[in-house]
């Protein structure tokens, strides 16, 4: 048996699979995410730590002898600053962080062929800019830290005792060139950052060491299983999924994510990202919308609905909300507008509008958000888009979707991919063999109408985005 590791945002997933690749236990437990001032998104590593001791110990149970590997996934970007051994110096900043923006100014400054090497739009919450702010207004604890670890590479530390990160999560770090697997010091010297502070660069599929005694007390399991370097939360998902060459991808979950795969470097784009696959070589564009289920969230929350009666209010108001108009950015926004400046919210909200308009422009605004980073992607072989995710279970909300990007979508029977995919890497770790692509099963095939308004909406949503986000503020809609 395997065991795959997913360190979310939010919450831990842990998912135990059997030697055919059969998912044969799963749970998961969430922790705060916290923000002490605006802007600012953190969590307390030790949180992860306990919450992965208790889901281990939940799905493992009597089966801790046969697991044979353990794979790690983990959330991109961010950053945690530890001591030696380790320990915590400040919680983790985040991805979603944004107290960075003050420092992207640096990136601007940059000799053209270092900036162009990143192959990234430059944004907040990235290890680069994050660690330009810490030096900048922490620099007590940034001189005093030894490393700066992705949230990832800080569980493996705590597994295993070994410091190392892989390339898929060093690709998201602004401090490297996606085509060499190596941390960029000249780049590193000309921001005036620690070369002694990041760690070494070990494949996704590499051993990264054993289970040490106390780790595994903690979960349940015994000492000396192989642990896998792993890879970052979407690389591993499109192991998990096994996502052909060519094809879209669509995962939801607190953003949402547009991935296709590339086997060589393909051309750089200014509002897409550009990060290493988990497999020995290999790349993934992607139009990263920060604001999915985190937006819907959001909704139901300030709504006070359960999820059910969200889903069912929506159904009721007809295609367009009445012309209602929920624009998601709550945390500003990445593809294809990345800027942090950019604000949410409802336009054009009227006496004719009830809670079911309000409710179905939020789903409609999501998926609006999503078709806009459709269109800034590179062409894909195939007109099919595997739908994944989470968020993305209720069959209304599967053909909401296929309406309004107009995509056939193939709805994907993988849950946990990422975890999956962590198993996979472990299993490879410990076989010493590149890992094997899961086989993911089609569930269903969501065919969209192809009356749907879908174009009226998207023309709507852009111009409501331009009258809320110009620099005189916002005006009603025409």
């Amino acid at each position: 048996m395997h065991l795959g590791i997913d360190l979310g945002t939010g919450s831990i997933k842990v998912a135990l699979f059997g030697e055919a690749g059969r998912c044969l236990r799963q749970g998961s437990r969430s922790y705060a995410i916290l923000s002490p001032q605006k802007g600012w998104a953190e969590t307390n590593p030790w949180d992860w730590w306990v919450a992965a001791g208790e889901t281990v110990l939940q799905v493992v149970g009597h089966f801790g002898p046969s697991v044979k590997s353990i794979g790690l996934s983990g959330q991109m970007h961010g950053v945690v600053l530890t001591s030696r051994e380790g320990n915590p110096l400040k919680p983790a900043i985040l991805w979603a962080d944004q107290r960075s923006s003050i420092t992207l100014e640096a990136y601007r400054h940059l000799p053209e062929s270092m900036g162009s090497a990143l192959r990234n739009p430059v944004v907040p919450g990235m290890a680069g800019p994050i660690l330009l702010w810490l030096k900048s207004f922490e620099s007590a604890v940034y001189h005093q830290a030894r490393w700066a670890l992705q949230p990832k590479d800080w569980l493996c530390l705590q597994l295993t005792g070994h410091v190392h990160t892989d390339p898929s999560d060093l690709s998201g770090t602004l401090l490297s060139d996606p085509a060499h697997d190596h941390w960029n010091f000249e780049l590193l010297k000309e921001l005036g950052l620690r070369e002694d502070l990041f760690p070494p660069v070990l494949p996704s599929r590499a051993l990264g060491g054993t289970l040490l005694p106390s780790a595994a007390r903690h979960l349940g399991l015994p000492e000396g299983i192989p642990v896998a370097v792993g890879a970052a939360d979407t690389a591993a998902a499109l192991l998990g999924t096994g996502l052909p060459e060519g094809q879209l991808q669509l995962t939801i979950g607190t953003g949402a994510q547009l991935v296709l795969k590339h086997q060589h470097l393909p051309d750089t784009h200014p509002t897409l990202q550009l990060y290493r696959t988990a497999e020995q070589r290999g790349w993934y564009s992607m139009a990263a919308l920060q604001n999915a289920g985190l937006a819907l969230e959001w909704v139901r929350s300030v709504l006070r609905l359960d999820w059910p009666t969200f889903y069912t209010l929506a159904e009721q108001a007809p295609a367009g909300s009445k012309g209602l108009v929920f624009l998601p950015h709550l945390t500003g926004s990445r593809t294809p507008h990345p800027t942090q400046a950019n604000r949410g919210g409802w336009m054009g909200l009227g006496l004719e509008h009830d809670l079911p308009c309000m409710a179905r422009s939020a789903f409609e605004g999501v998926a609006l958000s999503i078709t806009q980073g459709l269109q800034v992607m590179p062409p894909a072989q195939t007109d099919m888009v595997r739908l994944a995710g989470g968020g993305t279970t209720h069959p209304w909300w599967q053909q909401l979707l296929a309406d309004l990007l107009q995509k056939p979508l193939e709805v994907i029977d993988t849950t946990g991919a990422s975890a999956r995919g962590a198993a996979l890497l472990g299993e490879a770790a410990m076989k010493g063999q590149h890992p094997q692509f899961a086989q993911a099963q089609i569930a269903q095939t969501v065919l969209p109408n192809p009356e749907f308004p879908h174009q009226h909406l998207l023309e709507r949503f852009g111009q409501a985005f331009q009258q809320v986000n110009r620099p005189h503020g916002p005006r009603p809609l025409d």
